[in-house]
């Protein structure tokens, strides 16, 4: 671990707390969850507020990795002898396979209905970086159900899945990600698809999942992955992959993928891509697919950022978002604030999206929305896409950052044809903003813009 992230590490665990110490000084209150609501006026469920710790003495018998063989070695690949003692888990009628302190290296895994993993203070659970440690299975990849490398853990159909403890999942990324640069370097044009590597934590079509107080550090891919999930919570995480000496390409710190009633709360994410990525699928029939789908009742609070290219991002691969909200949050060298990627070979509705009690700086851009041409493919139909973005607030924010209003406007351009997008019902409240460049609000881009005290480099402008 470098110092750096020992730094980030030691700063987060020992500190969880200094949300409510910053937050204060600026006016920031939280409110009773009984009386909150969802930004188009629904009630957030009672679920989003009753956060208790894993407590595996309720999730029946422990069956600890080294007791059924698996040996207390870092060198040692262990995949089958740590899927054994799942597999023994699963068929006695569950339990949590105890994985305890020291480092166990293994390819995928797969965890059963009933079966939870539970990371002991000191434990490391290492990715192989040899990819053919990783089965490739039909998976969920970039907005496209297809086949591809499993993840390190992986859990399918389950009901009540749980990962808890003090440890660390540890993706082992560093040869992945020199060989992805070096492919890179070879062909400009290299995907993720051409240098495939596995996510370190892939759940999907599963309900009631938790997630919590564990380290997911250095994948050498997407570190977290969630697909048609339902009521999911994130707790008390620290995320890392770094941006130097070597970066972690496309390591995603969470990705949504088509889920409903989703918490990150108290987690630490500093990651060399998007922090929060809500994806659901892509391509101008992408909402007429069934494996495709939106995201909904989607809350991130309490959290830290530490590096990372968009705080909260729509898209790439996205189709609908509703009800998402972003609140009490710290941002640190953060790339975007709040980033909109509107593709003109996808229909897209992001609505009611609420970004609120924000503190920051060395932020590069407060809101960011731009055409996303990357992969352009519109797989033979002739007519782009029209795609909307409404009823976004932004208010109770002090930030400082590079750019504050870089928001492009739909425009022609000769690889795409065309693109159209259509931003409208647009509210800014309570910022206090320092900033070098765009400074002015071009009001003409957006309907029914509603700006309320919102002062820039100290000049009340609106």
């Amino acid at each position: 671990m470098t110092t750096n992230m020992k730094r980030n590490d030691s700063m987060f665990r020992r500190k969880n707390w200094f949300l409510a110490l910053f937050l204060v000084p600026i006016g920031l209150h939280q409110r009773a969850t009984a009386q909150e609501v969802f930004p188009d006026g629904t009630a957030i469920p009672e679920w989003f507020s009753k956060n208790t710790p894993t407590d595996i003495s309720k999730l029946g018998k422990r069956y600890s990795i080294t007791v059924y063989g698996v040996t207390k070695d870092s060198t040692v690949i262990q995949t089958q002898k740590i899927q054994a003692v799942i597999d023994k888990a699963a068929a006695s009628g569950g339990g949590v396979v105890v994985v305890p302190k020291g480092t166990f290296l293994s390819g995928a895994l797969f965890f059963k209905q009933g079966t939870h993993l539970h990371l002991e203070e000191g434990a490391r659970l290492k990715g192989s970086d040899d990819i053919s440690n990783f089965p490739i299975r039909l998976t969920r990849m970039e907005g496209q159900t297809l086949k591809y490398f499993t993840a390190l853990v992986n859990a399918d159909s389950l009901n009540g899945f749980t990962i808890s403890g003090k440890g660390t999942l540890d993706g082992n990324g560093l040869r992945y990600w020199k060989q992805f640069w070096l492919r890179r370097e070879f062909n400009p044009k290299t995907t993720n698809m051409d240098e495939m590597r596995p996510r370190l934590l892939y759940v999907s079509n599963s309900r009631n999942v938790q997630v919590s107080d564990i380290r997911l550090i250095n994948a050498p891919f997407w570190t977290s992955h969630y697909y048609k999930c339902e009521n999911v919570k994130l707790l008390n995480l620290f995320i890392y992959s770094p941006k130097a000496p070597v970066k972690a390409p496309s390591t995603d710190a969470v990705d949504i993928d088509g889920c409903k009633n989703f918490l990150i709360k108290n987690c630490y994410m500093s990651v060399n891509d998007d922090a929060v990525a809500l994806k659901g699928g892509k391509g101008p029939l992408a909402d007429k697919d069934p494996n495709n789908g939106g995201n909904e009742n989607i809350i991130i609070e309490d959290c830290t950022y530490g590096f990372c290219h968009g705080a909260l991002t729509c898209g790439s691969e996205s189709i609908h978002n509703r009800n998402i909200i972003l609140r009490r949050i710290k941002l640190n060298h953060v790339e975007r604030l709040l980033w909109l990627k509107m593709r003109p070979d996808t229909p897209q509705d992001y609505e009611y999206i609420l970004v609120e009690d924000i503190e920051g700086t060395g932020v590069e851009n407060f809101l960011y929305i731009r055409p996303w041409t990357q992969f352009f493919d519109l797989k033979g139909e002739k007519a782009t896409r029209l795609s909307y973005s409404k009823n976004v607030t932004m208010r109770n924010i002090r930030l400082e950052c590079n750019n504050f209003f870089n928001v492009g406007i739909a425009d022609k351009q000769a690889n795409t044809n065309a693109f159209e997008y259509q931003l409208q019902n647009f509210t800014f409240e309570n910022l206090t903003i320092k900033a070098n460049k765009q400074l002015n609000i071009d009001t003409s881009i957006i309907k029914n813009f509603q700006l309320k005290n919102v002062t820039i480099n100290g000049e009340k402008r609106y």
